[in-house]
């Protein structure tokens, strides 16, 4: 079985636990947590890898480390993925339960590119325009880039819909020297 499907199978089984305890969005979090501390710091994602500290020694520090900050249901997770030799792939396991989260809730990220940086009022109305065109609840992700112009180009997923200024000009640029042929 691929990497990518491995760590898609432990993240549905991590938001079927979340959803038990009700908490989509606060196990996430949890989940990036550890994640982020693991690509953060080297020792202790060598700690993990390492073949020399036995898993069930592992689950144990990992036990005693979180037993009163995590959920005890979120902790028996990371010792199932630390027991069958998995903890290489929590930050895919993350990145995959996030995703798993947005299609359960109608929600799609959208990078948005614009020429300057967005206030609040642009920011809400691109929000609105683009949940209504997509059906779903848009979370935007802007990038501010002057070379556009102005306008807007919105990528999802493997869709962009370029509405910038440059793009524009180049397109009556070649209709122009398209007629004067």
């Amino acid at each position: 079985m691929q990497e990518p499907t491995i760590a898609r199978n432990y993240a549905e089984t991590l938001v079927e636990l979340a959803r038990r305890a009700s908490d989509l969005d606060g196990w996430g979090g949890l989940i990036d947590e550890v994640a982020g501390a693991i690509q953060a710091d080297i020792r202790l994602a060598r700690f993990l890898e390492s073949p020399r500290v036995s898993a069930e020694r592992k689950n144990e520090i990992v036990a005693a480390a979180f037993a009163d900050r995590l959920p005890r249901p979120f902790v028996r997770f990371l010792q199932a993925v630390i027991t069958h030799r998995r903890q290489h792939l929590i930050p895919d396991i993350a990145v995959e339960y996030h995703a798993i989260v947005d299609e359960i809730q109608n929600r799609v990220h959208a990078s948005v590119t614009v020429s300057r940086e967005p206030d609040q009022a642009l920011g809400r109305d691109v929000t609105a325009r683009l949940s209504r065109v997509l059906g779903k609840t848009v979370v935007p992700h802007f990038v501010v880039r002057p070379e556009i112009l102005g306008g807007t180009i919105v990528r999802v997923g493997d869709t962009i819909m370029d509405g910038s200024v440059r793009r524009r000009l180049s397109v009556l640029r070649s209709r122009m020297l398209g007629t004067i042929r």
